[in-house]
């Protein structure tokens, strides 16, 4: 079996662990790096992780041929578009967490209310038009909703979340779940401040160091 396969189930595992999904919801998939033509592995549809194995994985192909012994998810045409478009990611994941669903079923964007938003790529996630779930249409919305961001919500849906490799993505998603969360409870008090511009630029400087060394000396207002 390939390794990617039984790391794709760890992950779609902690998934639930961290109640980002429950039951058959949600899905995740690792670009297979071995193909040179878009190929991935992702979790099947309508099973629980924690009664999968590893040889549940499904591999499909950019033209949409599966492979293996059961139906890729339904969503498999969201991560294959994705891949494409996007060439810099690794892996994705798409839960139906509480808060971030709570805040995509009213079609709202996460603004910048928060410096924390800027760990997803710009001032705000947004949240992408609906469509029927695994529809083309769906598809083209979210990765519409991704552009120039690792994370979007999906209306009256859930979220999606991007990374470059499987190590880093479920922590992601707990991040963005946390963040659905603080907003979520700062709007009970009224629509928070948000952050201006200037403000959002400079955190958005900050996170190109997020995660990795930088010299001490390095300006983070210059760094790049």
């Amino acid at each position: 079996m390939n390794p990617l396969a039984k790391a794709l189930l760890d992950v779609a595992r902690g998934m639930t662990a961290a109640r980002l999904s429950v039951g058959t919801a949600g899905n995740v998939s690792v670009r297979d790096d071995a193909s040179e033509a878009g190929d991935f592995w992702v979790t099947p549809s309508g099973m629980v992780p924690e009664r999968c194995e590893a040889a549940d994985m499904t591999h499909v192909a950019s033209d949409g041929s599966a492979r293996g012994r059961r139906a890729p998810s339904s969503e498999w045409r969201l991560h294959r578009d994705v891949y494409a478009a996007r060439p810099e990611v690794g892996a994705i994941l798409h839960a139906h967490a509480p808060f971030a669903t709570a805040l995509a079923c009213h079609r709202t964007d996460v603004p910048a209310f928060h410096y924390m938003v800027a760990r997803f790529g710009g001032d705000s996630v947004r949240c992408g038009s609906y469509a029927s779930f695994g529809t083309q249409a769906l598809s083209d919305a979210t990765v519409k909703a991704l552009e120039n961001r690792s994370a979007a919500l999906m209306a009256n849906h859930g979220m999606i979340v991007l990374a470059p490799d499987l190590d880093t993505l479920l922590d992601r998603a707990i991040e963005l779940e946390m963040l659905c969360e603080h907003y979520w409870r700062a709007r009970s008090l009224g629509e928070p401040p948000h952050l201006d511009e200037a403000q959002m630029r400079e955190a958005l400087v900050q996170f190109r160091w997020y995660g990795r060394p930088r010299p001490l000396d390095a300006d983070p207002e210059t760094s790049q």
